[in-house]
């Protein structure tokens, strides 16, 4: 299948996620102080249910931003914002621009939990998506790209379909949802930076 043809397949299933308001149970609400962003004070709401992809839990992340929805998912889209906000990234690099909504990128994650979860790395199709009712999918999902195997350097992680919907409330205020699948072998499927 062509990149392209992927990024928007991925993109109709993030906004399928996003609509489908049955089986979801809340595992977490808090009220948290984001300030490196943009600041403001808002409850986060994690519900996840399980998968019909995979053995794991598919989860999402919703909360309120208050700037436009336009805003958001260009700061969420572009690559040099990334490595900006998403600290558990270590780099992230495009590999190839298929237009000006479609990309293919490499990103490795840091080691955490104090080494014992090796870098990973990732090759991924990211896509942006504009809808009618002004709101936005950027979205991504793992693919082959010719010319970057897996090294012995990082584990090579795979991004089931994930992504982030930014829709608008009302003039200055913006809806998250974060779409991030994990599986049981510990594949993490999208960094949540919001």
């Amino acid at each position: 299948m062509e990149f392209k043809a992927i990024a928007q397949q991925t993109a109709e299933e993030i906004l399928a996620y996003s609509q489908d308001i049955s089986g979801w149970k809340v595992v977490k609400s808090s009220l948290i102080y984001f300030w490196i962003l943009f600041p403001f004070e808002k409850k986060i709401t994690v519900s996840k249910k399980t998968s019909k992809l995979f053995r794991g839990n598919l989860y999402r992340i919703e909360g309120i931003i208050p700037v436009s929805t336009a805003k958001l998912s260009n700061f969420l889209y572009q690559p040099e914002n990334r490595i900006k906000w998403d600290k558990l990234l270590k780099a992230y690099n495009v590999l190839h621009k298929i237009d000006s909504d479609t990309f293919i990128c490499h990103t490795i994650t840091n080691s955490f939990a104090m080494g014992s979860i090796s870098p990973r790395d990732f090759i991924d199709v990211i896509y942006f998506k504009h809808y009618e009712g002004n709101f936005d999918i950027i979205c991504a999902r793992s693919v082959d790209f010719p010319g970057y195997p897996p090294t012995s350097h990082y584990v090579r992680g795979y991004n089931y379909p994930s992504g982030y919907v930014c829709s608008p409330l009302k003039e200055e205020t913006c809806t998250v949802q974060i779409v991030a699948n994990t599986s049981w072998d510990g594949g993490y499927a999208a960094s949540v930076g919001c």
